[in-house]
């Protein structure tokens, strides 16, 4: 038996060079691959002694302005901003790709048990995927933080609740049409059994989407981050975290020290726009009614 080309695959030769979503998806794949880079090689950096240990108070640092020996100044705490800055996208990533790698891993098959088989099964987990879907992300994500506690893992935990019921929404939506499709129906009568309908049939025809909502998802979980942060949560005092050096920053800012805000800011928003550009670029091209309207 031969599954039917993905449709995701069938499309990749459709994308026009001059669309607007191919655009929007070469800017926010060169900001993303930036901050790739950034969160790779910032330990090199430092084992190089090319940037600060940005956990490491300095000698007489406080509220220096940016200047040759400190890039990006320092904060009231003694911190290097510009170490911290760097490292911050570095500890985004960690937290970000284990928020959306869990929700992923539970939504999916999630979705994808419940569209296919339906029934009683189909009613309780689409009754208790509304009812987390139906809270708001970022309240849940305050309220689960306080109860796992601080951590890069616990973060990435408290995150990736508000996101499981999105991936299961849009998985059990695809697999609920896809599996009256006629390759379906032959494959079940030629007696495949239930995981080989799941695993070789439905999975890599349901999942079209599943990358655009990771690229949104991530950079919704960038935000959430910070406002963890900035409230005080999330990740111990010193990690180097936007959100927690933004929070820092604000009690400096009445006083035009302007530096300690700037650079962390800066970091959190590109980074959010290059997400967010690369999964609207990969939605309207998937998406062709997306792309239609625009044309």
């Amino acid at each position: 038996m031969i599954a039917t080309k993905p449709q995701w695959l069938r499309k990749f030769n459709s994308l026009k060079l001059s669309s607007l979503s191919h655009q929007m998806m070469l800017i926010g794949l060169g900001i993303t691959l930036f901050f790739i880079l950034i969160a790779v090689f910032s330990p090199l950096l430092q084992q190089w002694g090319w940037i600060q240990n940005p956990t490491e108070f300095l000698s007489n640092p406080i509220h220096n302005p940016p200047s040759l020996e400190y890039w990006f100044g320092t904060n009231r705490q003694g911190y290097d901003v510009f170490s911290r800055t760097l490292f911050g996208t570095q500890v985004a990533w960690k937290v970000l790709l284990l928020a959306t790698a869990l929700s992923l891993f539970i939504g999916v098959p999630l979705g994808l048990v419940s569209g296919y088989l339906g029934g009683k099964i189909d009613r309780i987990l689409l009754f208790l995927m509304d009812t987390v879907y139906t809270l708001p992300g970022l309240l849940l994500s305050i309220t689960l933080a306080f109860v796992v506690g601080r951590g890069i893992l616990n973060a990435a935990l408290a995150l990736s609740i508000a996101y499981i019921p999105q991936y299961y929404r849009v998985v059990r939506n695809h697999t609920t049409s896809v599996k009256t499709e006629l390759f379906v129906e032959a494959a079940q009568a030629m007696g495949a059994n239930t995981w080989t309908v799941l695993s070789r049939y439905l999975f890599l025809n349901v999942i079209q989407s599943v990358p655009v909502l990771f690229t949104l998802n991530a950079a919704d979980a960038i935000l959430t981050l910070g406002s963890l942060g900035f409230l005080g949560l999330g990740l111990p005092e010193e990690t180097p975290e936007w959100g927690h050096d933004l929070r820092l920053a604000l009690e400096a800012l009445p006083t035009g020290i302007w530096w300690t805000a700037l650079f962390p800011g800066l970091a959190l928003t590109l980074m959010v726009v290059g997400l967010s550009l690369l999964g609207e670029g990969m939605n309207e091209w998937i998406n062709p009614k997306l792309r239609n309207q625009q044309n």
